[in-house]
């Protein structure tokens, strides 16, 4: 295969908490000028999504905007997921509910739940912050300690890359590796950036 006919991809760009779609835009013009598809969404009560986050009551609903993207994708079709920081979440749910449409998950200072444990495993972390913020973050946590929602069989099988952020102020790299660690992954990498993933200096 020449240069030229590299193949490209399709990156569905899943933002953390009280964030939005926007701030993957610098992501998502890197990705776009290399000739991939690119879809950055806007989970519920988030970024443009006029719901707020009273209104949205379970993580099922927060995460539907990227079920329901998924859904509309052709059988035929895989896509490439991208999660920070609480998006790590999201995605995982979509790798178990279409593991035929995924050809990959990577998280990018993620939480990335152990199949057949519950995420709050991973979460309380983040709950500090997110209550902290100008626009408050639906965190689901009485919802997701009651849940399983990853296995083996659909999620287990995805092929998983981590990366693993060194200067991100609100999931440490000692508690990232040790997520990488309990669940290990297909590739995980060392990149320096800012606590701002989507902001940071990309080569």
């Amino acid at each position: 295969m020449t240069k030229g006919e590299e193949t490209k991809h399709h990156f569905v760009l899943v933002h953390g908490s009280a964030m939005g779609g926007w701030c993957w835009f610098r992501v998502a013009s890197l990705l776009k000028e290399g000739g991939h598809k690119v879809s950055a969404l806007d989970l519920g009560a988030s970024g443009i999504d006029p719901a707020t986050a009273d209104q949205v009551a379970t993580f099922a609903e927060y995460t539907h905007p990227l079920i329901r993207l998924l859904q509309s994708i052709p059988a035929d079709e895989r896509v490439v997921l991208v999660g920070h920081s609480f998006g790590g979440l999201s995605i995982s749910l979509a790798a178990e509910m279409f593991p035929a449409k995924v050809s990959a998950a990577v998280f990018v200072a993620a939480f990335m739940p152990q199949p057949s444990k519950p995420p709050t495993d991973v979460l309380y972390h983040d709950y500090t912050l997110a209550t902290m913020l100008k626009r408050p973050a639906p965190f689901y946590r009485q919802d997701l300690s009651s849940q399983n929602f990853v296995s083996e069989e659909n999620y287990g099988r995805t092929k998983r890359a981590y990366i693993v952020c060194k200067d991100d102020q609100i999931i440490k790299e000692s508690f990232q590796r040790w997520m990488i660690e309990i669940s290990p992954v297909n590739e995980d990498d060392n990149v320096c950036m800012n606590k701002l993933v989507f902001a940071s200096e990309l080569e």
